[in-house]
């Protein structure tokens, strides 16, 4: 009564144990409930897998990233070039300085910045509003580091976040040193979301065991004789 693994998809048990189990049924009538051994509709299979697929995919951490400040600097060089000033209208401005700071992203090998880019556009408007806001983070004058700050439309916000004791006197002894030693916690969104490659593992653990236990029974083309 072991593992059966020559015809995995058809069934992972011998037939030996696939006639124990099919006897079993015969014997076991619960009030004419009996096992019919019928398999699962394919359109059931194929809805469930696409319900698994989808919610992890919109669920994603990366869609859930709020754009930073940071991301934001090559935008406040460039539109301050005379490229932009000799343009007439917002929308050419824009479409400049997003296309160039894209490629000036692409040629560093940053990946990351470009896919944030990609994925948090920003209007003209919007841009001048938060450009001396962000100009202020980048010559020192936060309290926190420029990755810390939110941009929110035509807004600089402390990110919602709170993370460990970063700076000055933030390990003592080997533990967080807290305010009073210097340090500060970090404001910053995670990058990704350990929660979610948890539920990727369980999830798929779950699946891959309901497989198991599925293809341990008979083959759905045995039926028991249930006369």
């Amino acid at each position: 009564m072991g593992f059966k693994m020559d015809q995995p998809l058809y069934s992972l048990s011998d037939e030996q144990e696939q006639d124990a189990i099919l006897k079993l049924w015969e014997k076991e009538k619960h009030g004419a409930l009996w096992e019919g051994n019928n398999r699962i509709p394919l359109p059931i299979t194929f809805l469930l897998g696409l319900i698994i697929l989808t919610a992890f995919m919109i669920t994603m951490p990366i869609w859930g990233q709020r754009p930073t400040a940071a991301i934001y600097q090559d935008y406040i060089k460039l539109m301050d070039s005379p490229e932009v000033r000799r343009m007439e209208t917002p929308e050419e401005k824009m479409n400049y300085v997003a296309t160039t700071a894209l490629q000036m992203a692409k040629a560093r090998g940053d990946s990351r910045l470009v896919g944030d880019l990609e994925r948090h556009p920003m209007a003209w408007d919007d841009l001048l509003n938060v450009a001396p806001a962000i100009k202020e983070l980048q010559n020192g004058k936060g309290k926190y580091p420029i990755d810390n700050y939110t941009v929110l439309g035509d807004r600089l916000v402390l990110a919602n976040f709170e993370g460990n004791f970063v700076g000055q006197g933030a390990a003592l002894n080997g533990r967080g040193g807290g305010a009073e030693a210097g340090a500060y916690r970090e404001r910053k969104q995670p990058f990704w979301d350990l929660g979610f490659t948890i539920d990727v593992f369980y999830v798929s653990y779950f699946c891959l065991t309901m497989v198991i236990v599925i293809k341990r029974l008979p083959h759905f083309s045995r039926k028991p004789n249930m006369a």
